[in-house]
Order: structure tokens, then sequence, then C-alpha cells
């Protein structure tokens, strides 16, 4: 079994951060939850009211082997508009903000290696927070896989992204 690594990516709400993230080739499992807020397991009803300090999270276990965490965070950032704080679509408040969390510092020159090549794509500065993970609280389970278990429930991402993800990384 190859070594597996762990990336926690805010972007916006999770139903779809979720299942854009789960099409990439290499990730082998995703779960959604909230992180780097002040209360300790919190429910969705109690982020929802942007209260907590939580953003609406992405725990992403991926083979580096198959996608390297750059262009992971390369397909991340094509999915969320990094000039927007507190709001992705529809969505707004805090909860929703965008933000890479990390868990390994060895990461940190990777994941600043991206956010530099973004901005430099960009006239606005990124809102993007990036930083250690404090803690990551898993989401109830009605939330996990949500889009897989509802086909047709809300989503603020773009159908066409999900088979862009699905795509990305096959001919490499």
């Amino acid at each position: 079994m190859r070594a597996t690594r762990d990336i926690y990516l805010a972007g916006g709400c999770f139903w779809g951060a979720e299942h854009y993230l789960k099409q990439i080739r290499g990730v082998v499992s995703t779960e959604v939850g909230f992180a780097n807020g002040h209360l300790e397991n919190p429910t969705y009803k109690q982020v929802y009211t942007d209260t907590t300090g939580h953003a609406e999270t992405v725990h992403v276990t991926y083979d580096p082997a198959e996608v390297s965490l750059k262009f992971l965070l390369e397909l991340f950032f094509k999915a969320i508009d990094p000039t927007s704080l507190n709001r992705q679509g529809e969505d707004e408040g805090t909860r929703y903000r965008t933000g890479v969390y990390y868990t390994d510092p060895a990461d940190l020159p990777q994941i600043e290696e991206v956010f530099a090549a973004e901005q430099q794509k960009l006239d606005a500065p990124l809102v993007v927070e990036k930083l250690p993970l404090q803690h990551f609280y898993r989401a109830e389970e009605y939330h996990q896989d949500y889009l897989d278990k509802n086909p047709s429930g809300y989503c603020h991402l773009p159908s066409e992204l999900f088979d862009y993800a699905r795509k990305a990384n096959r001919l490499k």
C-alpha cells in the first residue's frame, strides 16, 4: 500500500467542493467537516450561525504518486473565486471562506508556490487562508457525499467542473 497524504481545503459550500475534489484521480478519500473555529465538536446548525469561526472544509486524502499537492491545489483554485471574501457563488458568510489548511509544514513551500502563481493571474489580492490546521470536526453523516446521495441537490459549482476534474490528470 502506498503512503497517502492529507490536505484540508475550504472552498465554499462543502457539498460541491467535496464532489469536485473526489473526481480527481489520486484522491483516495474525502470527508466534509468544519475547520479552524473555536467551538469543539460543532454541529452544522451551530456553524451555520457564523458564530463558531469554522469554515466548511473538505479533508482530502490523496496518493502523491498519482497527484501532486501542487496539481491538486491548482485544481482547487479552478473551483473557487480566490478574491471573494466569505462568499462563494450565492453562499455568503464566514463559514464559506476559502482556505488551505495543512498538517505538515513540509507542504508549505508547495502551497506558497501555488499561491504565488495564482496571485500573478489576478489584479485583486488573494483572500484564501493559508494556515496550519488547528482542528477538524467531521460533519454529520447526511453531509458526507451529499451530491452522490442527492444528485439534484444544491451546488454552487457548475457541473462542467466535475467533468473537468475527472479528466484533469488522466493524460499524465
